[in-house]
């Protein structure tokens, strides 16, 4: 116990922070293997696998705030708890991420869910940050990427957001207007995943990427920690904007968000009608691609390339963007860490666009080449 004791000082870990990181992580897992909610069906994986999945994020999302604020109107817990705790929950949500990812690496070797979709590279260093598994489970429901990806680290986004404001009034007496719009931004976006998280089973993030310390740890605590890092640099130095500029890049924001909403809504609307719906006032134009899975079975997949889709072909990516920008750029500041987030997502999704267009040419063939064809520009017109 001694001994443990001085690593968990060394590492900067407070039994407090451990004990709240032990205790969140246990509360949404019971979230989300007991709350009710609708069962849908990913992408068939490589092996031919159709997994179904309960979605249930938004309830879970709903009485975890509710519950936060419940907890701080009793005065059983202080709403500025997060900041003033940070260094040792940091600490220990990294020390979880390790675990969890140590604990993926070991699943896929002693007890993998579905072991012909694993993959291996050949470098065990490489196997642990990418993975193996692609869906890894505990029992026949309880997906580790779903829950990981969708319910500590992303609920755990608005929780840290909502603490910081209150650790920003609790030292300044007021309230900033470019936290709260920051915080609103955050919101959306996290409330967007939520409401759609059906359509998040069809993303690279679920029905591509392996399960290793890239998504066990990136999830659990680059999300929380490094996607908040607005709000945190608010909650502690005010910065002042005119109400000109706030709404301004606000709108950006806005618009951005639609964008993204746009562009995934017209793609999951074709692929959930088989090809019977309107793109902008016009039937959809896609192509039908054929594609095999190792088990030898052949499907098809529909390749849009009207609407957003024949603007380019990770429109998406430039509504993310957009979001992104106006999040940082309400702070007003020049600090290059609260610049971070934007810099790390234009690196993050141009790579997904190079990482996307391998897999597609890889999965479709001759049907990807005639979609590139159709469709040339990769994220902005005459850019790129």
């Amino acid at each position: 116990m001694l001994a443990l004791s001085c690593f968990l000082a060394l590492a900067g870990i407070t039994l407090r922070a451990m004990a709240a990181i032990i205790f969140w992580l246990a509360f949404q897992a019971v979230l989300y293997h007991y709350l009710p909610g609708p069962t849908n069906t990913g992408q068939r994986t490589p092996a031919g696998h159709l997994l179904t999945y309960r979605m249930n994020g938004l309830l879970a999302w709903v009485i975890t705030h509710v519950a936060f604020i419940a907890l701080c109107y009793l005065d059983l817990l202080d709403p500025a708890f997060i900041p003033r705790n940070w260094e040792g929950l940091f600490a220990a949500m990294n020390l979880a991420g390790f675990g969890l990812s140590l604990l993926a690496y070991l699943k896929a070797y002693l007890m993998p869910t579905h072991p012909e979709d694993r993959k291996f590279s050949g470098c065990a260093l490489y196997d642990f940050y990418m993975g193996i598994e692609l869906n890894p489970r505990i029992g026949d429901n309880f997906d580790l990427k779903l829950y990981t990806n969708g319910r500590p680290g992303l609920i755990a986004w608005t929780l840290v957001d909502l603490s910081n404001i209150a650790y920003h009034y609790q030292i300044h007496r007021h309230t900033s207007p470019s936290l709260i719009l920051v915080t609103i931004l955050h919101g959306i976006y996290v409330l967007d995943f939520f409401i759609n998280e059906a359509w998040y089973l069809r993303t690279i993030d679920i029905a591509h990427d392996h399960y290793g310390f890239y998504l066990a740890w990136g999830c659990l605590t680059w999300v929380p920690s490094m996607y908040t890092l607005q709000t945190q640099f608010l909650g502690l130095y005010p910065t002042s904007a005119s109400p000109v500029f706030l709404i301004l890049i606000f709108s950006i924001g806005i618009a951005g968000y639609a964008l993204f909403r746009s562009v995934n809504d017209q793609k999951d609307r074709v692929r959930r009608s088989d090809g019977k719906a309107l793109v902008w006032g016009k039937p959809a134009e896609f192509i039908v691609a054929k594609y095999k899975t190792s088990d030898g079975a052949e499907h098809q997949s529909l390749l849009l390339c009207s609407g957003w889709w024949g603007w380019s072909r990770h429109a998406n990516y430039v509504g993310d963007l957009m979001l992104s920008f106006s999040m940082c750029a309400l702070v007003h500041t020049t600090s290059l860490l609260v610049w971070f987030y934007i810099i790390f997502m234009a690196v993050l999704l141009v790579h997904r666009c190079l990482r996307d267009e391998e897999r597609g040419q890889a999965k479709y063939g001759v049907f990807w080449e005639e979609y590139c064809r159709r469709v040339p520009w990769r994220l902005v017109p005459g850019i790129w």
